[in-house]
């Protein structure tokens, strides 16, 4: 039992190492009190896909992947608010909440990402939102590239 035990320790110890984004040397090169841009300068899309997993319960990333309670994000960086994907019923609340027009850029996803209910109030996103701003940028990384 001890074996499995010091196999396991060391497959966690080896996964902890495959996760390592450089959080703290990234942080210090965006300096002191970063503001989104120079979050996004030094935002790791890796790091944002493994970030992405919060938001994998309701939504997929991949092109041509399935809408689940939220809409397939693919390609969704730069098109409209409530027009991203043809095939998902956008709730009244963002239809109608003047955001429409809107694009999807990095201040638009980095509000959202923060807070969606502050956006859109009424929104049937049902999420709290990503209270760090590193991760925020590093998500909105990995929307830029897919």
């Amino acid at each position: 039992m001890r074996g499995v035990a010091f196999l396991l320790a060391i497959a966690v110890a080896g996964l902890a190492g495959c996760a390592d984004d450089r959080r703290e040397e990234r942080l210090r090169a965006a300096g002191e009190n970063p503001d989104l841009t120079a979050l996004l300068r030094v935002a790791d899309a890796s790091a944002g896909r493994r970030q992405f997993g919060r938001c994998a319960a309701c939504h997929t990333i991949a092109a041509g992947g399935p809408n689940l309670a939220g809409p397939n994000l693919s390609g969704i960086y730069g098109k409209r608010f409530a027009t991203g994907n043809q095939r998902f019923g956008y709730t009244a609340a963002l239809r109608a909440s003047g955001q429409a027009g809107r694009r999807w850029d990095a201040a638009a996803l980095d509000a959202w990402l923060a807070n969606p209910q502050a956006i859109v109030p009424g929104t049937s996103m049902r999420f709290a939102g990503i209270p760090d701003p590193l991760d925020r940028a590093d998500i909105i990384a990995l929307l830029q590239e897919s």
